[in-house]
């Protein structure tokens, strides 16, 4: 078994090495710039790029001409909120999302708030899930645009986009999902879940690091957008610059062996993360399971420990691979807003771990994983006591 032992694949998985295969052959032969429309080379790149799209529309339910390639989901979220902002005429409108948001919705939304657009925020509930009807509440008169995320990357938990999307549908309002732990995890339709635009990335989903893309909907209502970056034409003019042929054939490829294998591994991961959660409640007393207990995704834990020492917990398990919450925000020493949204309080926010499966996850590693956290967690309890501080869980 190899150590750190790694729990943290919401922040990034390792490209699995059929991925890997793919990448290489475009690095070392396919090496043709896609729009060089004169000689092979070219006309091979832009071959596997077209085979790639097709992947990528295939797992998500779209056609490839809707499907725009990006360096990831932040610049998809970017391209899809202010692209669509920018293509849209007349005064300012206004947009629901909910609190659960990562900053690359947030921050988007946030620029939009300064040039007169409204932002309703709903809170989802103890749960870790938005309500549907919450979001139906918070609709306008001139409301043209819902963002929600498909799961949420700290909590893990899954939410309604297809109830979301069959009411933004009937209201005529585009909705927005933030699918980048969702895609590949659980499926995804757009046209059964009334989904407009869709921002996913590689990382994610066993491709590398820096490639990602937005699902823009051409089928009626069609949508359209204003480039962020202009300069060659790229994408349907949607996205300027010479295309990353090794990622894009890299996300292609994550996208199919995501497509084929997504049931029998979403069974697998669930199993072991009931385990690791039943393993560790065995050992400890006063161990908390964030968000809704099965709409969730699969091999995904967040769990607070209570009577442990603010920012302890992790340092005190080197051994494993895993966050606080958000891998942007884990290491600020700061609660996730997202669990105080909760309601947990501060402590218990600063004693929680975020653990998440993957596709090369042994059943002797979630074991390992259950003992060295119960370990680690019952020694600094003892440490607490020591030191007089009031450690003792309740029950």
């Amino acid at each position: 078994m190899r150590l750190p032992v790694y729990l943290d694949h919401h922040a990034s998985t390792p490209p699995d090495p059929r991925v890997l295969v793919k990448m290489r052959e475009a690095l070392e032969v396919h090496f043709g710039n896609p729009a060089s429309a004169t000689h092979a080379y070219g006309w091979a790149a832009a071959s596997l790029v077209e085979a790639a799209r097709e992947e990528v529309a295939r797992l998500i339910g779209a056609t490839a001409r809707e499907i725009i390639f990006t360096s990831g989901a932040t610049e998809a979220n970017n391209l899809a909120l202010k692209g669509f902002a920018g293509a849209r005429a007349g005064a300012p409108g206004h947009v629901v999302t909910s609190g659960f948001e990562h900053e690359a919705v947030r921050e988007p939304l946030a620029e939009l708030a300064a040039r007169g657009w409204r932002v309703t925020v709903v809170p989802a509930g103890a749960d870790g899930v938005v309500d549907p009807a919450a979001v139906a509440a918070a609709l306008a008169a001139d409301t043209a645009l819902v963002s929600i995320m498909a799961a949420q990357n700290e909590l893990g938990t899954v939410q309604p986009v297809r109830e979301i999307g069959a009411l933004c549908r009937a209201r005529g309002v585009v909705f927005h999902t933030d699918a980048a732990q969702a895609a590949g995890r659980v499926p995804l339709d757009v046209e059964n879940d009334r989904i407009d635009l869709l921002s996913l990335s590689g990382h994610k989903l066993y491709a590398p690091q820096g490639v990602g893309a937005l699902y823009v909907r051409r089928r009626a209502p069609r949508i359209t957008l204003a480039p962020l970056v202009t300069g060659g034409g790229q994408e349907r003019g949607l996205r300027a610059g010479s295309l990353n042929v090794p990622g894009i054939v890299a996300l292609g490829e994550a996208c199919r062996l995501a497509r084929a294998e997504m049931g029998a591994e979403g069974m697998r991961l669930r199993e072991l993360a009931v385990r690791l959660l039943a393993l560790v409640r065995e050992r400890l007393p006063g161990v908390r399971l964030n968000g809704h207990p099965e709409r969730r995704l699969p091999g995904s834990l967040s769990l607070s420990f209570e009577g442990i020492p603010p920012r302890r917990l992790l340092a005190a398990v080197p051994t494993l691979a895993m966050s606080s919450g958000a891998a942007c925000a884990s290491g600020e020493g700061e609660p996730s807003p997202v669990l105080l949204a909760l309601g947990l309080p501060r402590e218990l926010a600063l004693a929680t771990v975020r653990l998440a499966l993957g596709r090369g996850t042994t059943a002797a590693e979630v074991d390992y994983a259950a003992r060295t956290l119960a370990e680690a967690v019952a020694r600094l309890r003892e440490e607490g006591r020591q030191l007089g501080l009031d450690v003792s869980p309740p029950g």
